[in-house]
């Protein structure tokens, strides 16, 4: 029988989020942050002592985990994390044997749609897209409440396909840290926006600096926003072209930016292959930054979960 607590943990570059949640009534019984150390071995003991100060105080735990990486299906070694000394470790492996525990872990952009479609804001619809707007762009699908995965451990992964309906001037695309160009990331990320923004200005500024100039009025930084809402607008309107989700969730820091979701879906329909109004709802994350670990400590709740 399965502990009555759901620990789950969201391992970021800087910090550690960890959360515990009644199974039963998906109440927070303990949340806390500590910094992420900077190194490997670091790492493993301080997720230890994490989970033992829990265990301490709340009793037995499972244990979820999501970072930004994937593991390699065949070498099962850590793959695409963003924090570099994870990649090409068994990372996985050698922290269930830290904690003597079977351990469930995913992409923290699964994990964050997870979340936001079991009890958030994606909570009673079927089909639920969810999207990071961070540094980085990372997206999930869940079905029915269950994640979908993919035979290669991508679905979901839109931060790394191409800008659909490209204008002329961006055909060739700025560069992408996996060595492609023009990828959705480049584009939607934060650091998207403060790109797009310094091509045109020459000002190299953080985006949420952008945001703040445009609601001042800014009229370059206006533009940044428009131009960013419009290459959302055929982002989406790709996903649901391909999946057609009952809503697509926005986490992350550009998440809050309010307009987005009145002005992406009234741009959405001209690229969607449908005579007919969209359905699909555009909508922000409910839990926030909490999401990841919630998501994570969730990873238990899903069916295959019960039986590890």
């Amino acid at each position: 029988m399965l502990p009555s607590i759901r620990m789950g943990v969201d391992i970021g570059g800087t910090k550690i989020a960890a959360i515990a949640l009644d199974a039963k009534t998906g109440q927070a019984l303990k949340q806390s942050k500590i910094a992420t150390p900077d190194g490997y071995d670091s790492l493993l003991s301080r997720l230890s002592e994490l989970v033992a100060s829990y265990e301490a105080e709340l009793g037995p735990v499972t244990f979820g985990m999501c970072y930004p990486g994937s593991v390699n299906h065949d070498s099962l070694l850590v793959q695409n994390a963003n924090i570099l000394w994870l990649n090409d470790k068994p990372f996985e492996q050698d922290l269930a044997k830290a904690l003597h525990k079977v351990i469930r872990t995913g992409n923290d952009a699964n994990c964050f749609t997870l979340s936001e479609a079991i009890d958030g804001a994606g909570c009673g619809h079927s089909v639920v897209f969810g999207a990071t707007l961070g540094t980085g762009l990372g997206g999930g699908i869940v079905i029915d409440q269950k994640i979908l995965v993919g035979l290669n451990k991508l679905s979901g992964e839109w931060g790394h396909v191409p800008l659909p309906w490209p204008t002329e001037r961006e055909i060739s695309g700025p560069e992408c840290y996996c060595g492609l160009k023009g990828c959705l990331e480049t584009y939607l990320s934060g650091t998207g926006l403060a790109r797009s923004y310094r091509h045109v200005t020459g000002k190299d500024i953080r985006a949420e600096e952008v945001v703040k100039l445009a609601n001042n009025g800014d009229a370059e930084a206006e533009a940044a926003l428009s131009r960013y809402e419009n290459r959302m607008a055929r982002a989406c309107a790709m996903i649901i072209n391909i999946l057609d989700p009952d809503v697509i969730v926005l986490g992350g820091g550009l998440s809050a930016l309010k307009r987005l979701y009145t002005n992406i879906p009234k741009q959405w329909d001209q690229y969607v292959f449908s005579p007919q109004k969209i359905k699909t709802q555009l909508v922000q994350a409910q839990h926030g930054g909490e999401s990841g670990m919630r998501g994570a400590a969730m990873l238990w709740s899903e069916p295959a979960a019960e039986n590890p």
